[in-house]
């Protein structure tokens, strides 16, 4: 477990844990973690796991933007560095998780096993790519800066949804790839800005309301514990403390919108002073830091040693 903090430590700082989703992933994605003994053991132990090596090995590769192996390699990562990290920094006050990484929050917070969350990822991903049904292929477009009243029409007009809502007038929608690019035209006609992004899958949608069912019955079977502190919960914003909610609501995530924005202000809202993203990637401590200037906000990505966030972490916390 972390370790434990005085309580003048405490008051001085909140720490909050941001867990990537996919799309920032690297062939060098495990390389800083495996500075540490423990982490790296952990690495050998997935890599030698028949099931679990060489999907993640793949993600080291040119298949690691693919849905069903882009997920497990994002979890894998993420819960590495966590226990790089874990016994020598400051015990957070919550842990949030964007898309993926809400099931990578749950073992941060020591809620479910490192390997447990990465089978159940794979098995996350498998299910939703089974909503792709042939013929009808499915896509994200990622809408920003638009302007006030627009949005909703442009995405009724392409039969598309909101998937991750991440600012005030900002989102990630999905809806049928035919319509990527006819979406994206019409929102930078409109005064907005678009990004084509390159995923296959329309997560966080009603697209994939056939995975719902089975990956809660995947959920319910896993072995739960207590977590240590609480995880935001992507579809409400609010904290979750005990297996109840998080069973109802993590599968909910997989064709319900994410409220990644309202999760950023619930963190302002707890007192979270400071974050670290686990990585890879720096998304969503640069958009955490832009919401709310007031939150020191670093990836680990930004460091060139796991000393060297140990030692920021305890300057910002002291």
């Amino acid at each position: 477990m972390p370790r434990a903090r005085g309580d003048d430590a405490l008051m001085a700082g909140r720490l909050a844990i941001l867990c990537p989703g996919q799309g920032a992933q690297h062939p060098a994605m495990f390389d800083m973690a495996r500075g540490d003994p423990a982490a790296s053991r952990l690495l050998e132990e997935w890599c030698a796991d028949p099931a679990l090596g060489a999907t993640l090995q793949a993600g080291l590769g040119e298949e690691r933007f693919t849905n069903r192996i882009a997920q497990p390699a994002i979890v894998a990562a993420t819960l590495a560095m966590w226990r790089a990290l874990q016994d020598s920094i400051a015990m957070p006050a919550l842990v949030a998780g964007y898309s993926i990484g809400e099931l990578s929050a749950y073992s941060v917070a020591g809620a479910l096993a490192p390997e447990d969350v990465i089978r159940l990822a794979i098995e996350r991903a498998r299910l939703m790519d089974a909503c792709v049904v042939e013929g009808a292929a499915q896509g994200m477009v990622a809408l920003s800066g638009m302007p006030a009243g627009t949005v909703d029409d442009l995405l009724v007009g392409a039969g598309f949804y909101p998937a991750i809502v991440t600012g005030d007038d900002a989102l990630v929608a999905g809806g049928p790839a035919a319509q990527r690019d006819a979406l994206a035209s019409a929102a930078i006609a409109a005064g907005g800005h678009a990004t084509v992004l390159p995923v296959a899958v329309a997560s966080h949608t009603p697209l994939l309301a056939s995975a719902v069912a089975p990956f809660a019955a995947l959920l319910t079977d896993a072995q739960w514990r207590a977590p240590a502190f609480p995880v935001l919960s992507g579809i409400t914003a609010e904290p979750v403390f005990d297996t109840a909610k998080a069973l109802a609501e993590l599968p909910r995530q997989i064709a319900e919108p994410i409220r990644w924005r309202d999760c950023m202000d619930a963190l302002g809202e707890a007192g979270v002073t400071v974050a670290l993203e686990l990585g890879p990637g720096a998304a969503l401590s640069r958009m955490l830091q832009s919401r709310n200037p007031n939150i020191a906000c670093r990836s680990v990505t930004e460091f060139r040693s796991l000393d060297g966030i140990r030692a920021w972490l305890d300057r910002q916390l002291d």
